[in-house]
Order: structure tokens, then C-alpha cells, then sequence
């Protein structure tokens, strides 16, 4: 692995690693199916308690994965991917350039 590629891949980790949980995978799935939602609305989806959830949210939403929008007392999240996929692409093309 080159240099650049694995500068790329330490960055990515973050990610991966975030996205590497079947319980955030299950709330990015409903965020995609369903758009913006609260922790409660997730939670009413979900085997998990409420503070897990929002445990799991608060680790997507450090890992740049999903935003937070506030509307009254309300806290609204959604998937917000687009820095992440762009990280993962460069990673695959640096990986693909370097490794095979």
C-alpha cells in the first residue's frame, strides 16, 4: 500500500468503523427509507432503549454519517453521507491505483 493510500485509509477509518455496526446500519436504513427523523421515531423502529439510540446517533453524527437538524424543542436527524462516500471513493481509487 502506498503512502497516499494509506493516509486515505486512516481517515476512512473513522467511517468504516461506524458503519461497521449492525445497529447504526439498521438507523441508516430507516434514515434512507424515511428521511429526517427524531431518536423517538427511531426508537419506536428499533429493539433498542432510547439512550442506545441515541448512543448510536451520536457516534454517526461525530463520523460525519448523518446531521442534526433542531426545530423547536425537536432534534431531527438524516442521513448526511456525502463527505463520507466521497472519503470512501478516494480511498478505492488510491487503493486501486496502489495496491493492484
Amino acid at each position: 500500500m502506498g503512502k497516499q493510500a494509506l493516509e486515505i485509509f486512516r481517515e476512512s477509518l473513522p467511517v468504516l468503523q461506524v458503519l461497521s455496526d449492525p445497529n447504526r446500519q439498521d438507523i441508516l436504513l430507516l434514515l434512507s427509507e424515511n428521511g429526517k427523523m427524531t431518536v423517538n421515531e427511531i426508537t419506536e423502529q428499533l429493539p433498542l432503549s432510547r439512550p442506545a439510540v441515541s448512543h448510536h446517533l451520536k457516534l454517526l453524527k461525530n463520523a460525519g454519517v448523518v446531521g442534526v437538524e433542531q426545530l423547536g424543542t425537536l432534534r431531527y436527524y438524516f442521513l448526511s453521507m456525502q463527505d463520507s462516500v466521497d472519503l470512501l471513493r478516494r480511498l478505492l481509487a488510491a487503493l486501486e491505483r496502489d495496491c493492484l
